[in-house]
């Protein structure tokens, strides 16, 4: 029997996303964003509630394209409020709006978030040395800081940490887990 971290193994949807996508390193510009704006709509609910959601919200939000969701209006995020197969939550679906428009202008600027995200972590793993299991973290303060000053919204140190183990960048998995030593964070 494969040992995994405590909070998967509640049901087969958390096993799967655990075993195949938790903590693999992501590179890919827009699914960074992805998972960002899913970490955001996480923040005080269970992910449980997220990955039940996910394709649902992978709709609404055309797929997570940060150029079509950065042109969404005020229409669009009353529709949103009005959709029950997503987290409905003012603040997350403004802030989603807001980090599409600041990831696309990074891209504009010809700045690669996943250049700029991977870039801040590897520079700071260089001097930081931390278990990954924490709520937070001096590092993630720093990237949750670093996010905001480029535009990011609704992006605090616990959701930066969050991101940054689901996306590979910190390895978050516990150290009896199958998963703990092939994790790495640099892809």
């Amino acid at each position: 029997m494969l040992v995994r971290c405590g909070w998967a193994e509640s049901n087969a949807l958390l096993r799967a996303y655990h075993d195949h996508e938790w903590g693999k390193p992501v590179t890919d510009s827009r699914a960074l964003w992805e998972a960002l704006v899913l970490e955001t709509f996480q923040a005080g609910l269970s992910w449980n509630t997220v990955l039940q959601k996910r394709e649902h919200f992978r709709r609404v939000f055309c797929g997570f394209d940060p150029r079509k969701v950065a042109v969404f209006t005020h229409e669009d995020e009353e529709l949103l409020l009005g959709d029950a197969g997503i987290i409905r939550s003012r603040a997350k679906i403004a802030a989603t709006i807001a980090n599409a428009r600041a990831w696309l202008a990074m891209e504009d600027a010809g700045e690669d978030f996943s250049a700029f995200a991977w870039g801040m972590v590897r520079q700071a793993l260089a001097h930081e040395r931390g278990t990954g299991l924490e709520p937070h973290s001096p590092l993630s303060a720093t990237v949750a800081k670093a996010l905001k000053h480029k535009g990011f919204r609704f992006v605090g140190p616990t959701t930066a940490q969050a991101w940054m183990q689901a996306v590979g960048m910190l390895n978050g998995h516990e150290a009896a887990c199958f998963c703990y030593r092939g994790a790495s964070s640099t892809p």
